[in-house]
């Protein structure tokens, strides 16, 4: 009941904004070029849905997110495991990882296409640049604020090093572990798309390249709805996993505030 009464307060003000748009539309409000109209926009998915394109699309920039995510967790769980547990490692590692945390995925783009050119490992490398740092930091963080009090009961039960890992560790930063994952996956799919519009043959951002220079802002919109509406199922699905995960913590906080 409390979810039905967050999602119902939720939904009120896309409603509103949604009703501006449609008698905006209808009143002549402002320039059908500038802003389509709903019924516009509605033709142009429909059209995009016969034709397969929007699918299309959607696969192509999906595919490479997952690649990517992929690909950064594989690279930041060991590493955020690493300097959780031996912090002099961060004296060695810290300094160039800081550097390459401020540097934003999409300024080396152009540095990407000249390495790389125009195909799929520069996107590939933006996506891995762009998930990387919320997933280790978060696993870094996880690890290196596990309970001292637990860490010396396994020692007191002779538990090995690898054992204390998997029962204690592991376990107690698996909330941290899921926030990094969710966070990378969402700056992934932003990155992406960002790249796409710089750099691509398909995908969603190209699409609303092409739209851009055919002058189609009806395809514009659709693309950007797509965005979000694909963002934003990603992010519940990674809700309902940590739910499952950790059943604990579920429902203490939100992106938003508290549950």
């Amino acid at each position: 009941m409390l979810i039905g009464k967050r999602l119902l307060r939720g939904l009120y003000l896309p409603a509103i904004l949604f009703a501006i748009w449609v008698l905006g539309s209808w009143q002549s409000l402002w320039n059908a070029y500038v802003i389509p109209s709903p019924s516009t926009v509605l033709t142009a998915v429909q059209q995009m849905l016969a034709h397969g394109t929007l699918y299309k699309h959607i696969s192509v920039s999906l595919y490479r997110v997952l690649l990517g995510f992929s690909v950064a967790f594989i690279l930041a769980f060991p590493l955020g495991v690493l300097l959780g547990m031996k912090r002099s490692c961060g004296d060695y590692l810290g300094p160039l990882l800081e550097f390459v945390r401020h540097v934003p995925p999409l300024a080396t783009v152009p540095m990407l296409i000249l390495w790389f050119g125009i195909g799929e490992t520069p996107k590939l490398l933006i996506v891995v640049l762009a998930t990387f740092f919320p997933i280790f930091l978060n696993i870094l963080y996880g690890v290196a604020n596990c309970d001292e009090k637990w860490l010396e009961v396994g020692k007191t039960f002779k538990l090995s090093n690898w054992q204390q890992f998997c029962r204690i560790v592991l376990p107690a930063a698996l909330p941290s572990v899921l926030l990094g994952m969710q966070l990378g996956l969402g700056y992934s799919w932003r990155a992406l798309v960002g790249a796409e519009l710089i750099a691509a043959s398909s995908g969603i951002g190209y699409m609303i390249l092409d739209a851009e220079q055919l002058s189609r802002p009806d395809v514009v919109v659709v693309g950007i709805l797509t965005i979000g509406i694909v963002g934003t199922l990603i992010d519940w699905l990674f809700l309902w996993i940590t739910k499952r995960a950790i059943p604990w913590k579920a429902g203490e906080t939100t992106e938003y505030g508290r549950g």
